[in-house]
């Protein structure tokens, strides 16, 4: 029978730990196509901070660093200032991004630190229970909110990559999602583009946000999850590039 795909070398051959259909398998793929196509896999740098993929070391098989929730960014600012020569990246969900590392994130896309960050948007908070996040659509049920989100007591879902799009510091913002097979390639494409920025030099953060399943903490099945995605999440987070 003749192969017609093969594990990147930077993929680890694991067995996941991840709830079926949760995307952050399909996203640890397409970062690991990435670095092996720019061939630069003996100089990055990957930091994963607490959440779904804080074990994200286990199968990129690359440099990785394990930071303090949220912290990411600060750490990511410090690699790159003392070793100009690496290519660093961090790899966030939106509990960690844009919850407890809020300020994180800002000031280094506000300094213009030249780092890229891959944010996982699925919307809840889905290693610790499936509590609200920032980015929890209104109606969305959650163990925290049992009756749906509602804007009066909770807020509105936090657009990150709108925020981060107006600072001066920022190079490249895109939001991208993982609910079919068109839109992973796209999603794919700007990874790599952002990465690309970074090995040209060029200066500023660059952030791709995916949009990415947890059938297990919005308790659907994985087909209805992507349907999901493309339904209601891109309705508050539209696709697209957004600077760069």
């Amino acid at each position: 029978m003749k192969t017609v795909f093969k594990r990147t070398p930077s993929l680890r051959d694991r067995v996941t730990h991840y709830c079926p259909g949760c995307g952050h398998g399909i996203a640890h793929r397409l970062v690991a196509e990435t670095i092996d196509e720019l061939d630069i896999r003996s100089k990055v740098i990957g930091i994963a901070p607490v959440g779904c993929a804080v074990l994200a070391y286990d199968y990129l098989d690359i440099d990785m660093v394990e930071v303090a929730h949220g912290r990411a960014p600060a750490v990511a600012t410090g690699m790159k200032r003392t070793n100009p020569d690496k290519i660093i990246f961090s790899y966030q969900g939106d509990g960690d991004l844009a919850a407890i590392g809020t300020a994180e994130i800002i000031h280094a896309a506000h300094r213009g630190e030249q780092i890229t960050v891959i944010f996982i948007n699925n919307a809840v908070f889905g290693m610790t229970g499936g509590q609200m996040a920032p980015t929890t659509l209104i109606g969305q049920v959650t163990t925290t909110t049992p009756l749906g989100r509602e804007a009066d007591n909770q807020g509105w879902p936090l657009q990150m990559s709108e925020l981060l799009a107006v600072l001066p510091g920022t190079n490249y913002i895109e939001r991208c999602s993982l609910h079919d097979v068109g839109h992973i390639r796209e999603t794919k494409k700007a990874i790599k583009h952002a990465f690309e920025l970074q090995v040209s030099g060029a200066k500023g953060l660059s952030l791709v946000e995916v949009l990415s399943p947890c059938p297990t903490a919005w308790h659907m099945s994985p087909a209805k999850s992507l349907k999901w995605i493309e339904k209601e999440m891109t309705k508050v987070f539209p696709l697209g590039r957004l600077k760069g």
